[in-house]
């Protein structure tokens, strides 16, 4: 599965959790996306849009 914005491209990031003593453990930030069912060119389809990009009515849910 494709963890990236169909919109915006925004996909994971990985980095190091941190904690007091300093010890450092690889983890990664995953985008917070949406599987929306929208019209484009009166096609249904369904697309994987991250919660910012859905906020921003770049992309309008077909209900």
């Amino acid at each position: 599965m494709a963890r990236r914005c169909d919109i915006c491209g925004k996909g994971p990031v990985s980095g190091n959790t941190v904690s007091k003593s300093m010890n450092h453990q690889r983890r990664v930030w995953r985008p917070n996306l949406i599987d929306v069912k929208t019209e484009i060119d009166g096609r249904t389809l369904t697309l994987k849009v991250c919660s910012r990009c859905l906020k921003s009515n770049y992309v309008v849910k077909k209900v």
